[in-house]
């Protein structure tokens, strides 16, 4: 995790100061920026491992700034946290649909950031680590799910996830006939325990079904909706 980098776009040249000390401290790089703008040219020039983005922001607001990283192949699967005003639930719901992957309410304490960067890191980094453990598999129907080498195919077909839709459905095929809310999905997938509308779930469901139709039409049946409740791995599949 030392040679992890972290990139903080904020506005707020104490808060800016304060953490970039904080995580060289801990042996993580991390570099600032005031503006968007030199923010994202320099997420052209190097992709960094984490993302930490403030909401309010003179030039152009973080939610925008969160929407044009998802919609850039180098960026899109970069854990982004966002760092709001407390209170701001709208913001919350709204980054997280947009594929945020945390957020952290200010004003914030040190040790809780420090916590949640290295969560955040540990969870992007652990596909990349050599496990000398087995790794494991999970399959269901035609669908099969290999966490040691982070694969997804269906009929034998590969399915390209981002980390998050992997993350969904490796939750589901782990309770397979269960059904799974979308607040207890948002805590196991996303790590947050907040709903307040969100449609984050429902929004990674939805593209998840269409990867796995495209791999394999008839697959993304498996997995189901349970109307005003949630969503299981089922035998749609089959049916």
């Amino acid at each position: 995790m030392a040679e992890a980098t972290v990139y903080y776009l904020e506005d707020d040249p104490r808060i800016l100061e304060l953490t970039l000390y904080t995580l060289a401290q801990t042996g993580i790089r991390a570099e600032g920026f005031s503006s968007a703008g030199e923010f994202l040219d320099a997420c052209a020039e190097s992709v960094p491992d984490l993302v930490l983005l403030d909401i309010m922001l003179p030039d152009v607001d973080g939610l925008t700034v969160l929407r044009r990283l998802r919609g850039e192949p180098a960026t899109r699967d970069v854990p982004v946290m966002m760092l709001t005003a407390k209170g701001d639930e709208l913001d919350k719901a709204y980054g997280l649909d947009l594929g945020a992957d945390d957020y952290l309410a200010k004003p914030f304490g040190m040790v809780e950031l420090l916590a949640r960067v290295r969560a955040l890191l540990r969870r992007s980094q652990a596909p990349a680590r050599g496990e000398a453990t087995e790794p494991d598999r999970l399959s269901f129907g035609g669908i099969v799910l290999d966490e040691g080498r982070h694969t997804v195919t269906a009929d034998g077909v590969p399915v390209s996830l981002t980390p998050k839709e992997f993350d969904l459905l490796k939750t589901l095929m782990a309770s397979p006939g269960r059904v799974l809310s979308r607040d207890r999905l948002l805590a196991d997938v996303w790590d947050v325990a907040f709903s307040g509308g969100t449609r984050t779930v429902d929004v990674h469901v939805r593209t998840l079904r269409q990867k796995l139709a495209a791999a394999a039409p008839g697959s993304e049946r498996a997995v189901e909706t349970v109307r005003g409740v949630g969503y299981r791995l089922g035998d749609g599949h089959h049916g």
